[in-house]
């Protein structure tokens, strides 16, 4: 079956691709292979250079490179456009800062001297999905080039168009042919990939059972993963909060790229003294966001990525409503030609629904009271999920409290949670394991060779 381009907003076809024989993915993963001893042996200057030249070829083409991405998924081209330029300060970040994170470590023992020494692993196989198709790509690739590795770049199939043009992107910058190599496969090639001798490892964003699949397949072949999965993540405001700015960036959390982030903000627990207030102000908000052409600069939500997307979250709203859910704006699908979804808000969402234990990816928001702190903290703990959570209080106990006990891999205080460069990402609990981005990211996918010398 063809890999389909297809534009969300109107649903005209942009593209076909056909996906690779089994002998022209054989000859990738030669290359892969023939790519990794080229680039380990690199120093780390000339990386660098190599890839401080893609954020030069990523900031003087971001208008081309943001027009793919809305073309095929839908995002606004503003937000595509600082999507690309996000991908451009991870390559600076790790062109700067790699070889010292990955600088031999002295450890004193009863040895002359002992270190631990850092090396690539090879080809590592990532499967990364449609809604950030550029950054998400970036924050394996720029660490794992960096650290020696060379990568397998399996996209989603409705970004194929954005694939091929990372792959360019490295190899414009000097990258060898195999560096950054696109694979257009199916779902059971990714099978036989994880399975070959010459990937070394994987790294995975994505669904749960996407993460189940992958990551039970890398087991069997004891071989490395990072998951970063999916997330519910809560948006907790207490009463000492700044109320302006809460409200404000609570619209912003829960509908950037279209609400279709695994970070935004999905749950929002807010102290009963200040909920009534939150609730009108956040609605009306929601109700007056400006939806349709993603590459109109006045819109504020695009389209769905696809027609499945949308569908699937329109029947899970009307599942909450089933359930005793209530509708406050917004719960339908807009008629006419694109994946477009109006921004909604549920309340009376029940715990023992099955909606509460899911993630919802479009702009539609849950909101929940809570009689105090420990409340709003049971609240947001009450999930599968443990990816991301932003807490926003000014009384210092409260803050001391939430950073604490909250379990998600990340804590945000007065603020929506973001990726950087600079600092660890990734959650616990189905969320998934390991760790992208600062110090922590590039050491995922190395040797962590001990050396002793009597």
């Amino acid at each position: 079956m063809a890999i389909a381009s297809i534009n969300p907003a109107s649903g005209k076809l942009l593209a076909e691709f056909a996906p690779l024989s089994s002998s022209e993915l054989n000859l990738k993963l030669d290359r892969a292979v023939e790519a990794f001893h080229h680039v380990r042996k690199l120093p780390f200057r000339t990386r660098a250079e190599r890839m401080t030249k893609a954020a030069d070829v990523l900031e003087s083409g971001k208008r081309k490179f943001a027009e793919i991405m809305t073309a095929e998924m839908g995002k606004t081209l503003t937000s595509a456009v600082a999507e690309v330029e996000k991908c451009a300060s991870a390559c600076r970040y790790y062109a700067a800062n790699a070889e010292r994170q990955l600088a031999d470590e002295t450890i004193e023992t009863n040895a002359s001297r002992s270190f631990v020494h850092y090396q690539p692993l090879g080809p590592v196989l990532a499967i990364m999905p449609w809604n950030f198709p550029f950054w998400q790509v970036f924050r394996f690739a720029s660490p794992a080039l960096m650290a020696g590795n060379v990568g397998l770049l399996k996209h989603a199939s409705n970004v194929p168009q954005c694939a091929l043009a990372i792959e360019r992107i490295f190899m414009q910058a000097g990258f060898p042919e195999g560096g950054i190599q696109t694979l257009l496969i199916d779902t059971k090639q990714v099978e036989q990939v994880l399975d070959d001798a010459r990937v070394m490892a994987a790294t995975l964003t994505g669904s749960e059972r996407a993460g189940q699949s992958v990551a039970a397949r890398a087991g069997r072949n004891i071989k490395k993963t990072v998951l970063e999965l999916g997330g519910s993540d809560p948006f907790i405001v207490m009463p000492t909060a700044n109320f302006e700015d809460a409200v404000s960036t609570a619209v912003k959390a829960r509908t950037i790229n279209n609400g279709q982030s695994c970070i935004a903000a999905k749950r929002f627990i807010i102290a009963d003294e200040i909920y009534d207030a939150f609730e009108a102000n956040f609605v009306e908000r929601m109700r007056s966001l400006r939806v349709g052409d993603p590459m109109d600069p006045v819109t504020e939500i695009g389209p769905l990525a696809t027609d499945r997307v949308r569908d699937d979250l329109d029947l899970q709203v009307k599942s909450a409503l089933e359930s005793g859910a209530r509708v406050l704006t917004g719960g339908r699908k807009i008629e006419g030609a694109g994946n477009f979804y109006e921004p909604t808000v549920l309340v009376n969402v029940h715990s023992n629904s099955t909606v509460f234990r899911q993630e919802l990816f479009g702009p539609v928001a849950m909101l929940f009271r809570a009689r105090d702190m420990e409340e709003a903290i049971e609240i947001a703990n009450d999930s599968n999920f443990g990816l991301a959570s932003s807490f926003w209080s000014n009384d210092a106990d409260e803050i001391a409290r939430a950073i604490d006990e909250l379990q998600a891999g990340q804590v945000f205080v007065n603020s929506m949670v973001a990726s950087d460069p600079r600092l660890p990402f990734g959650g616990i609990k189905r969320s998934g394991y390991g760790r992208e981005l600062g110090s922590f990211g590039i050491k995922e996918f190395v040797n962590v060779k001990t050396v002793s010398l009597m």
